[in-house]
């Protein structure tokens, strides 16, 4: 027979159990379990068996635990877990991939009856059809103000019906009416509130970003640095291509409008005094390319008749 163990014990096993797994894991996720069952978490625990551990517990154990930890082994990096830990949460200890443990996780959820009282967490709509209810169940349907018809002796919802909006408290006719319907509107499972990194902590929102994403907010930061440096004139390594490229125009502005000139300015103006020369240059750049591709062709159809000579010259000498 086994020996039930005191709450004082339990209170040192657990701390014993939490203290191992801070020291083990440096990756954790917080979970909220509102309306989750025993048996669903069980579920989930074998789900993630090998690499993930969940741990439930009050939130004032486990802060007690973590402090303890942390001035023993003087990492006060966990600490930032106890602000998180507010409400019906869990931990889950991973050293996997926290996109694939997380997904993992939502694998769980449990179709649950919209019960008396609890608050909905997404929409309600009654969808249209017969409900396989006799005539006399029409009072429920009225009450609710949803629009029906008797076909072939059964109740028959007309069009769909937003029964309970997000956020509302179920009643107790919408509850009994779904109930009768045999619709289990909601769905409980773990929901991942916030991710602890290595000391870090964030949104479980930024295990979707994708490389493109982080790409494209880099740009978007570059961009912002580069438009603040030019604009109070301080430079940046983002800010340097437009800078020097902004100087070089001011540059060739100031050679054009002066006696001042190199190079390329000199090009520039003469361009300026004779515009014609911009359509001379086009078809003279067009035409040596076009001379350039034709050459390779002429020299081809060349090469051709000779190899025909060759091998006529061939033949002759074989058949001789």
């Amino acid at each position: 027979m086994a020996i039930k163990r005191t709450k004082a014990e339990k209170k040192i096993a657990y701390d014993q159990k939490l203290c191992q797994l801070l020291e083990e894991y440096t990756k954790v996720l917080i979970a909220v379990a509102d309306n989750v069952g025993s048996k669903q978490l069980q579920e989930i625990r074998k789900g993630l068996r090998g690499d993930s551990i969940v741990l439930m517990g009050k939130n004032t154990l486990i802060r007690r635990c973590i402090k303890v930890h942390s001035e023993k082994t003087g990492n006060k990096d966990f600490l930032e877990l106890s602000n998180l830990l507010v409400g019906n949460v869990g931990l889950i200890f991973t050293k996997g991939d926290l996109k694939e443990v997380r997904e993992e996780v939502a694998k769980y959820k449990v179709g649950a009856p919209a019960r008396v009282g609890l608050v909905a967490p997404v929409d309600v709509v009654v969808p249209p059809g017969n409900t396989g209810l006799d005539p006399s169940q029409t009072s429920f349907f009225q009450v609710l103000n949803i629009p029906t018809k008797i076909n072939k002796g059964t109740v028959e919802i007309t069009i769909p019906v937003e029964l309970i909006k997000k956020g509302d408290k179920v009643g107790s006719s919408e509850s009994a009416l779904l109930a009768k319907l045999g619709i289990r509107p909601f769905s409980y499972g773990l929901v991942i509130c916030n991710v602890y990194d290595s000391g870090s902590v964030f949104s479980p929102e930024v295990l979707d970003l994708t490389e493109e994403d982080l790409m494209d907010k880099f740009a978007s930061g570059v961009s912002m640095v580069a438009s603040l440096s030019l604009a109070i004139s301080y430079p940046t390594m983002a800010a340097a291509p437009h800078m020097f490229l902004n100087a070089y125009k001011n540059v060739l502005a100031v050679a054009l409008e002066t006696d001042y000139s190199y190079d390329h300015a000199d090009k520039i103006k003469e361009y300026l005094k004779d515009p014609s020369k911009f359509a001379v240059a086009a078809p003279a750049a067009a035409a040596s390319g076009g001379a350039a591709a034709a050459a390779p062709k002429e020299e081809e159809k060349k090469e051709e008749p000779e190899e025909e000579s060759d091998g006529e010259m061939g033949f002759s000498l074989f058949d001789d």
